[in-house]
C-alpha cells in the first residue's frame, strides 16, 4: 500500500491540545463573565419571540392569502362507501 500523503496541519496531539485550550480559555471566559451573559438572557428570551415567528411561518408559505375553497365547511363532500366482497 501506497501511504504518501502529506502531513495534516491538524495531527491528533495537535487537534487535542488545541481543544482543550480552547475549553479552559471558554470556562474561564464564562466564569469571568457571567454576570454580563445572565443579564442579556431575558433579552434574548424576547428577541426569541420574533424571530421564531418569522422562521416558523416558513413552512407553510407565510399569510399570502392563497385560495383555500377546497378547505371550506359548505365544501364538504360525504365519504363513499365500498361494499366489501
Amino acid at each position: 500500500m501506497n501511504d504518501n500523503h502529506p502531513p495534516s496541519a491538524w495531527s491528533t496531539y495537535t487537534r487535542t491540545v488545541f481543544i482543550a485550550f480552547a475549553a479552559i480559555a471558554l470556562a474561564l471566559i464564562t466564569y469571568e463573565h457571567r454576570v454580563h451573559v445572565l443579564g442579556i438572557l431575558p433579552w434574548l428570551l424576547i428577541l426569541a419571540c420574533p424571530l421564531m415567528h418569522l422562521f416558523m411561518h416558513h413552512g407553510h408559505g407565510g399569510h399570502s392569502g392563497h385560495g383555500h375553497a377546497g378547505h371550506r365547511a359548505d365544501n364538504v363532500q360525504p365519504k363513499k362507501e365500498t361494499d366489501d366482497v
